[in-house]
């Protein structure tokens, strides 16, 4: 029974890999990406004022990991672009969810349980772009471990570090919200993601493709839906992170980093604290001394 289990598991995993992602999951991506953009402040002013701006940064929504990969592998950025049949569907998803009349397209999709599907088919065209883009690196560089898992992260989490340029399109600039600086669930996912694909690709973890493809998916589904349909922007990694960063770097993670401020200021002495309550203690001694003064004139 073990054995059929296992055998039906990969199988499983192998179909479920080989599952085309065009029409109907890279939908799914178009949906979501281009909903977050909606969500950005200004982001429908921008389309009224320019149709075309607003259409380049939902094109960065849709395939901003792609162009960012290719930079950084030497290749053609806009090589991708060359697929007429997905910028077509991103462009209508664009379309449609900046200018559907009533706005009813928009109502569709964000309608809650209806996004969460979009979700999840966002969530299994991510992980198949980490598996891809390792596998690609590998290609180019056999032994560069190094480039194999920053590919894979760009390919799963290459929009959310180009905020910044496409934050500039919209006429927006905000650096701190740099990526790096403070990265989000999806992000490290695709970081942790990434650097598993390398460890398969090598060889070094005893487990097919087609099966880490199938197991990572169900986690990226199940967290990112969970977190969606309970509006949480907490990380599933928080608990892992707080226990080995303290030990490994002296420091909490950047989510809770200015949790932890607060509470070392709030519990330390600070040398300049100490002179604020003395302010007032001298202020009144003066006070004091000057009643004093004042009486002894009097008596005089």
């Amino acid at each position: 029974m073990d054995m059929l289990g296992a055998l039906d598991v990969a199988e499983l995993g192998a179909a479920f890999a080989h599952l085309p992602l065009f029409p109907v999951f890279d939908l799914g991506y178009f949906v979501v990406s281009i909903l977050y953009l909606k969500y950005e402040k200004g982001a429908v002013e921008l389309s009224r004022q320019s149709p075309v701006a607003s259409w380049v940064v939902a094109m960065l929504y849709c395939f901003g990991s792609y162009i960012l990969a290719d930079l950084l592998l030497g290749e053609a950025p806009i090589d991708y672009f060359s697929n007429n049949a997905s910028v077509l569907l991103a462009t209508a998803v664009w379309y449609l969810t900046f200018y559907c009349p009533l706005n009813l397209f928009y109502k569709c999709v964000a309608f809650l349980p209806v996004k969460l599907i979009f979700v999840a088919m966002k969530e299994v065209v991510r992980v198949r772009k980490i598996a891809v883009g390792v596998h690609h690196a590998h290609h180019h560089y056999h032994q560069g471990w190094l480039i194999m898992v920053v590919i894979g992260f760009v390919k799963g989490s290459g929009v959310p570090l180009m905020s910044n340029f496409e934050q500039l399109l919209r006429g927006v600039w905000k650096p701190e919200t740099n990526e790096l600086l403070h990265m989000t669930f999806p992000s490290k996912a695709s970081l942790y993601g990434a650097v598993l694909f390398t460890l398969q690709q090598t060889h070094w973890l005893p487990i097919s493709k087609e099966s880490l493809i199938f197991f990572f998916t169900l986690f990226m589904i199940t967290c990112k839906v969970f977190m969606t349909a309970t509006h949480s922007h907490g990380s599933p990694f928080a608990p892992v992170e707080g226990a080995l960063c303290p030990i490994l770097f002296g420091s909490m993670p950047s989510g809770h980093e200015d949790h932890h401020h607060d509470h070392h200021h709030g519990g330390s002495h600070e040398p300049p604290s100490p002179p604020t309550p003395l302010l007032p203690a001298k202020t009144r001694e003066e006070l004091n001394e000057g009643t004093r003064k004042r009486k002894a004139k009097k008596a005089e």
